[in-house]
């Protein structure tokens, strides 16, 4: 039986407005021990995606203040997503193409979870050092 993406995925992303400041986005993904945040709009609709690497390249390299620049000026707004519903291959299917890490997943609009390249690797090939590096818990 073929897995579906609400199996492997991480239910409840962290999320902020597109407002919120780059330094709100940076504390939230240090005391959440993650690398991205899910970037949301009106009625709370995926808008765009704001990882680490969105900070350090897009804001702190550009000498932006980051304590006034809203995310949603560094997001990365053309978003690959899945549903709940597809199969779990298509995940890893997109990742390739589309070389991205991390793919939100959507209902009707609504982000509702996320699948890592690192959850795919847990669920997939559990012996691998990905998958080990995956599992562990973050330092902080």
């Amino acid at each position: 039986m073929t897995q579906k993406v609400r199996e492997v995925m991480t239910p409840g992303p962290v999320m902020l407005t597109r407002e919120a400041t780059v330094t709100q986005a940076a504390r939230l993904m240090r005391d959440q021990g993650i690398g991205d945040v899910l970037v949301i709009g009106d009625g709370e609709r995926l808008c765009g995606v704001v990882t680490d690497r969105d900070i350090v390249v897009r804001g702190v390299a550009e000498t932006r203040d980051v304590t006034a620049t809203p995310i949603g000026v560094l997001c990365t707004s053309d978003v690959v997503t899945v549903t709940p519903d597809q199969d779990a291959d298509e995940v890893v299917r997109l990742m390739r193409e589309k070389a991205v890490r991390r793919v939100p997943v959507v209902e009707n609009g609504h982000p509702v979870g996320i699948v890592s390249i690192g959850d795919m690797a847990v669920e997939r090939d559990p012996a691998s050092a990905l998958s080990d590096i995956s599992a562990a818990p973050p330092n902080n």
